[in-house]
């Protein structure tokens, strides 16, 4: 019994057997990890982005590989919400844990419709709002880049949905505590974070921007500091939970995002490179917290903190 609780977190109201998550975006809608693993291996599949109407997404090239990262530009392509209700639910709802889906708008109003929609599905157990998303009727500014369109997309989907409500902050700001405290306050259970940073890569030979949609989001083990950082900042911000991620490729790297603060971790760009190794992660991390003489993973929580 011991041995099966060491490694049980808690998100908001979600019981997570494991504190690793898939990254959105990374893990399509976990079919194909679940040939090559087994994904009791996880806390809870996080699924890629949904919108309300399908996206084809952006023309173009759009992944490059960079030094100890990838920069993608993929532009939230994805079958819209009532596809994946009848396409990829079905499998989801087949699995034993938590499924959390990750919704982006360029509206209020249509978080407050994603939101509504999938608060009546059986089988979701949670949203991970993407607030990096660009606001349409703002000028395109994201709506995490500042605390006031931050809080007012949270508490849209606030209104519209009794389900643990993730918020996944964008590092592409100033201050990412004062946008933390600021979802919060509007009634985010817990925040997730990093997403991407805005890169960009030019190819020499043809003195042209490589991706299509010229910047994308960087990705992969370049980015860790920077999100190891953002983490440690914003647990000292809030009071909820936190969702840590940003370059995670090793046990090490887990255990260091736990110190920091996190509750549990999402595992992105890495599964790339290595299709297995979120049950390598999740292999290390256990037996690290077991030499640690810790009944339960979260005693670890925040301990770098500790003077």
């Amino acid at each position: 019994m011991a041995s099966q609780s060491l490694m049980q977190t808690k998100i908001a109201s979600l019981s997570l057997q494991s504190p690793l998550l898939t990254a959105s975006g990374t893990c399509g809608y976990s079919q194909e990890f679940g040939r090559l693993f087994d994904l009791n291996h996880l806390g809870a599949i996080v699924v890629k982005g949904i919108t309300l109407a399908p996206r084809r997404g952006n023309l173009g090239t759009r992944l490059v590989e960079s030094p100890a990262g990838l920069i993608n530009s993929i532009g939230l392509e994805n079958p819209g919400v009532e596809d994946f209700i009848s396409g990829e639910m079905p499998f989801l709802r087949q699995q034993k844990i938590p499924v959390i889906v990750n919704i982006s708008g360029n509206t209020l109003e249509e978080y407050g419709a994603l939101a509504a929609r999938l608060n009546e599905v059986a089988g979701v157990s949670a949203l991970e709002v993407n607030i990096s998303c660009p606001n349409v009727k703002q000028g395109g500014m994201a709506f995490g880049a500042n605390c006031e369109s931050a809080a007012a997309a949270t508490r849209v989907v606030r209104e519209h949905s009794t389900l643990p409500l993730i918020v996944k902050l964008s590092p592409n700001v100033t201050d990412i505590a004062a946008i933390a405290k600021s979802v919060e306050a509007e009634g985010a259970d817990a925040v997730s974070l990093i997403n991407t940073l805005l890169g960009m890569a030019i190819d020499v030979d043809k003195q042209r921007p490589v991706l299509g949609n010229i910047m994308g989001g960087l990705s992969g083990p370049a980015i860790k500091p920077v999100a190891l950082r953002m983490v440690w900042q914003v647990f000292k911000a809030v009071k909820i939970p936190i969702v840590g991620m940003g370059g995670i490729s090793s046990w090490q790297d887990a255990a260091e995002f736990i110190l920091a603060g996190a509750a549990a971790v999402a595992i992105g760009t890495a599964s790339f490179v290595n299709p297995i190794i979120i049950p390598e992660i999740h292999r290390g991390l256990k037996l690290y917290a077991e030499k640690q003489g810790v009944r339960n993973i979260a005693e670890l929580r925040g301990l770098a903190h500790q003077s």
